[in-house]
């Protein structure tokens, strides 16, 4: 069991400083922020993460008091509508801390000295994930909100091995019959991953990379953006509605060059870097500008989890080994996406590079369960957001690479172009 605590409490302690890191700095009223519909106010999220551990592990499991006595009215975002989480009387940043703190202190007792269950073990790590989600979260707030960038201990910002150009060209996958999902006893899992069932898929053609940002400036440039026929109808009114005339956070330099936003600052565009900030919208627009189109989750799976055995797929897109600096761009480890021809080590069996990290990737699909779907213990997770949100696959620069893995399933609103998100695309069959 100390081969499983020991690496555990060490996650945990990790976790928590990334989320110090991304508050670090911040005074009270930037950590509470405008009300925006795509961000939560800093202090309550922070303290909701604290709360998530005490809810399902010291309360759920122990029977403990809370150790704050009105937490539920703070911090359960079920039952706590988003506008409302501006006007609660949260504890004060030093007292939230605080609050964080004692509840860490009490998880990481419970680890060493209790008598640990499986369920224990499964709920300690889904703490820790959510927390991993949140952290991300905290991190486009902080660019949304033109903050200043976090600085996280971890980061290598100027690697070479991150600029190594484009990497263009389709690989052909055959058709047949694909296992899609996780299977049971493989280690943790959400509950939308469950369970592995066979798909057919045709023979088709994906992109070795993500697409570019000079891939995307194209279309930009043609008047994509301008252009009814590249948009659906849902495409087209978030268009007219928003006002919007081109990607988040791009401008033109007084030389005619593209500028983006990285958190509080312009840089120039870095061409063969993956594009990051657009919506699925945009990226099935720029599909049908470049006569592609989106991949379907099953193949985007296919093409990341094949092995040289035609009856067995992978952990990752490499193999069975965890990831790595070498394998992934993750853990906020180069502080924004690299160029997508870096990182051979990551390429998957068919030759798809960095299908995990850099950015996540949209896919053509609604998010909907799998055949024979249970909700698991939090089961506001996955259910409600079914036929409402986009799936997207694979993890981006800020994921944390402890939690993903080729049968990992994120999902966001089709408008979200403020979330780490980009694609990769298929050939069109006719094409």
């Amino acid at each position: 069991m100390q081969t499983i605590i020991e690496p555990l409490i060490s996650d945990l302690n990790d976790s928590r400083q990334r989320t110090f890191e991304l508050i670090e700095g911040l005074n009270h009223d930037q950590l509470m922020g405008p009300q925006l519909a795509i961000v939560n106010p800093l202090l309550w999220e922070i303290g909701h993460v604290a709360y998530f551990y005490e809810f399902w592990l010291l309360r759920h499991r122990d029977k403990r008091r809370p150790v704050i006595s009105h937490a539920d009215e703070l911090y359960d975002s079920i039952h706590i509508a988003h506008n409302d989480r501006w006007q609660l009387p949260l504890l004060s940043p030093g007292e939230t801390r605080n609050y964080m703190q004692q509840v860490q202190q009490a998880v990481i007792e419970r680890l060493q000295t209790g008598a640990l269950s499986d369920e224990d073990i499964y709920l300690t790590r889904y703490a820790l994930f959510h927390e991993d989600m949140h952290t991300e979260a905290f991190t486009y707030t902080r660019r949304t909100l033109n903050y200043p960038a976090p600085v996280f201990a971890n980061a290598v910002i100027d690697n070479e091995a991150y600029h190594a150009g484009p990497l263009d060209g389709d690989v052909t996958i055959p058709g047949g019959n694909f296992m899609l999902g996780t299977k049971p006893h493989n280690g943790f899992c959400f509950d939308n991953e469950k369970w592995q069932h066979p798909v057919t898929l045709q023979a088709f053609s994906i992109a070795r990379g993500a697409t570019s940002y000079q891939q995307f400036a194209e279309f930009v440039d043609d008047g994509g953006y301008q252009q009814r026929p590249f948009w659906d109808e849902e495409g087209w009114a978030w268009l007219q509605h928003n006002h919007i005339s081109g990607p988040n956070g791009w401008k033109k330099a007084s030389n005619g060059k593209w500028l983006i936003k990285n958190f509080d600052h312009w840089e120039a565009m870095r061409p063969h870097a993956a594009v990051v900030h657009v919506n699925w919208y945009e990226a099935s627009a720029w599909c049908r500008w470049a006569n592609r189109r989106l991949p379907t989750e099953a193949e985007w799976e296919r093409a990341a989890s094949a092995s040289a055995d035609s009856d067995a797929t992978s952990t990752w897109p490499w193999g069975d080994t965890p990831p790595a600096t070498d394998t992934v761009n993750m853990d906020g480890r180069a502080m924004a996406t690299i160029d997508v021809g870096a990182l051979p080590a990551s390429d998957s069996y068919f030759g798809c590079r960095q299908m995990l990290g850099n950015v996540w990737e949209w896919t053509a699909d609604t998010f909907q369960p799998y055949p024979g779907f249970t909700p698991d213990m939090y089961a506001d997770y996955s259910q409600p957001l079914f036929g409402k949100t986009r799936v997207l696959r694979g993890g981006a620069w800020p994921t944390r690479s402890r939690m993903i893995r080729n049968t990992w399933r994120n999902y966001y609103g089709a408008d979200r172009n403020d979330v780490f998100a980009g694609f990769r695309s298929c050939r069109l069959t006719s094409a």
